[in-house]
């Protein structure tokens, strides 16, 4: 069957909300005293990272009923991101994160999602599901699985897929956004509070019916048991998925595909100013190297560089790169 010409290149599902940072780096966030506001929410940024790349890409999320809900709705607009699927929440307000920036690699995050995050209410018959299977790429996060009807709704959008190829997990560990209790640090899959599954077995539900991981060691520490990066990536690749991307901060990436093909990375060298949404740039920029078919080593040099340019700035969503400027910086590191 012909591909759909108005399938979406990129789909992502999941958080949302409004980052406030301090206007100024190494600044405690209690002697802040300007901020600036932006768009935020690790799914979100990865749809914006991939629109300023060319891509066409939504998100499916939720917001409160609330002004800050109609920013992120006009954001998502800026920056070329389909909104169809950002819905309101009226129960709760629209969730807002602090941090605070002190470089190169202390960034603490205070995220306020109380009595519950509206992005985390999105249920499964809600879902356009045609839209999800017909998506080039569908990006889905460790977070939509820390609470119903998320968890269920995310996963129902990933049976939709059918292992699709590119169908993508960002294993996304934030253990304050799990129900007290639900920590799983050895992968192992502790029961929450409420006496279901842990985490671990979220994660490994998932994995089952992705074909793309992206994580950091302790993500996969969580997901698989396995922290050292070949060990992760290796059972990463045991548990269903076709390519298995292990970030490593300051030593590089690796990323292995079952074929056997391996590819291990150095970062770019780049004077850190705020190193939140590098991640996010560097899967947006996965996506688009993965979309345009090209080798892995190829892929992964692009995303790293793209991560790179989002570590030397201040923001994060505002920040995501432009394919020139992704491309200028492989032309001074000498290319991928």
């Amino acid at each position: 069957m012909a591909a759909d010409p108005l399938a979406f290149d990129l789909i992502t599902m999941g958080r949302i909300g409004v980052d406030l940072y301090p206007l100024k780096t190494g600044v405690p966030l209690a002697e802040a005293d300007t901020f600036g506001k932006f768009l935020g929410g690790s799914p979100t940024n990865v749809a914006v990272a991939a629109a300023r790349l060319g891509r066409r890409t939504a998100v499916i999320t939720r917001t409160g009923a609330d002004p800050f809900g109609g920013y992120l709705r006009s954001e998502l607009r800026g920056f070329g991101v389909d909104d169809r699927w950002a819905g309101e929440v009226a129960a709760y307000p629209t969730p807002v994160t602090f941090c605070e920036i002190f470089p190169p690699d202390d960034f603490p995050l205070y995220f306020y999602r109380y009595p519950k995050a509206p992005d985390l209410e999105i249920a499964a018959d809600e879902l356009d599901l045609d839209a999800v299977r017909a998506a080039r790429v569908f990006w889905m996060t460790g977070t939509g699985l820390s609470a119903e009807p998320s968890r269920t709704a995310t996963l129902t959008a990933l049976e939709a897929r059918g292992r699709s190829p590119l169908t993508v997990f960002d294993l996304d560990w934030r253990p304050m956004l799990w129900p007290p209790g639900a920590g799983a640090g050895d992968g192992a899959g502790s029961a929450d509070e409420a006496g279901s599954a842990g985490p671990g077995e979220w994660y490994r539900r998932a994995l089952s019916l992705a074909t793309v991981a992206v994580g950091n060691a302790e993500e996969c520490a969580i997901a698989t048991g396995e922290s050292e990066p070949y060990a992760a990536a290796r059972a990463l690749l045991g548990a269903g998925v076709e390519l298995a991307v292990v970030k490593r901060g300051p030593a590089g990436v690796l990323a292995v595909h079952r074929d056997g093909t391996a590819v291990e990375l150095p970062p770019v060298p780049v004077t850190v100013v705020n190193g939140l949404g590098a991640g996010d740039a560097f899967g947006g920029a996965l996506c688009h190297g993965l979309l345009a078919g090209w080798e892995l080593e190829r892929v992964i040099g692009y995303a790293n560089a793209a991560g790179a340019i989002v570590a030397s700035r201040l923001a994060c969503s505002t920040a995501m790169p432009f394919a020139a400027e992704v491309e200028e910086v492989l032309g001074d590191a000498g290319g991928v």
